[in-house]
């Protein structure tokens, strides 16, 4: 009895964890008019995400619906494993209807964000993101976006740790969309020498190329711009 009892105490952690749904896929869901802001082309955002996960031997959709004072106001939820489980959480733009936009991290059937970037502070201001890696080799992943890329066009750095988002770098005189664009060009990538983060200049003449370094964001011309230049330098050519 003591050995089994011992057998069944020492495989709660891994029933824990086998538990836990595995995402697969992630898509918006409920499409709604109550945020007249049409930042990306026209009066739609949405009112939920669905998560398809695999638990078990099975696959379930869990939807996250959120309250009628936000909506999601994104091109499409982006996956990406902040702590390292090997489970990738979901990471969306998530906007408040009086205090604008912030970056939100989820999990299949939670009621509440795992993080949250703190909202912009306003109504109809945006972020658009670029996505996350571990950007200066510390173990931790961080997240990128452009702050407000029509207006004040800051990119800035998140680290996730403890839990949280706590802000690491940022810099000026950078963005990564137009008003009306459907799409957020650019985004991180890793051509062989460590991620880099890829944007346009503020007055979107150049392609840039940013680094997280000491704590630093780093930045430096790969060419002058185009949709075809910003493509070709996500595709290290």
């Amino acid at each position: 009895m003591r050995l089994a009892a011992a057998l069944f105490l020492a495989l709660l952690p891994l029933a824990g964890l086998a538990a836990e749904p595995q995402v697969l896929s992630a898509r918006f869901a409920e499409p709604t008019t109550r945020y007249d802001h049409g930042i990306l082309g026209d009066a739609v955002e949405w009112g939920a995400v669905t998560i398809t996960a695999r638990s078990g031997a099975g696959t379930s959709d869990y939807t996250i619906r959120l309250p009628e004072s936000r909506v999601f106001e994104d091109v499409a939820p982006r996956l990406l494993d902040l702590d390292g489980d090997g489970n990738p959480e979901v990471l969306v733009v998530e906007t408040d209807l009086n205090r604008g936009a912030r970056l939100s991290a989820w999990r299949p059937g939670g009621t509440g964000p795992l993080a949250a970037t703190p909202y912009i502070g306003r109504t109809h201001r945006w972020l658009a993101p670029l996505g996350g890696a571990d950007l200066d080799g510390d173990g931790f992943v961080e997240v990128a976006y452009v702050d407000r890329p029509h207006l004040a066009k800051v990119l800035r750095v998140w680290r996730f740790r403890d839990g949280a988002f706590r802000e690491v770098a940022a810099a000026e005189g950078l963005t990564n969309h137009r008003i009306g664009w459907d799409h957020i060009p650019g985004g991180i990538r890793n051509c062989g020498q460590g991620p880099e983060m890829i944007t346009a200049d503020g007055d979107w003449r150049q392609v840039m190329a940013s680094r997280l370094v000491g704590g630093r964001i780093v930045s430096r011309v790969l060419g002058g711009y185009s949709e075809a230049a910003m493509t070709a330098a996500m595709a290290c050519r």
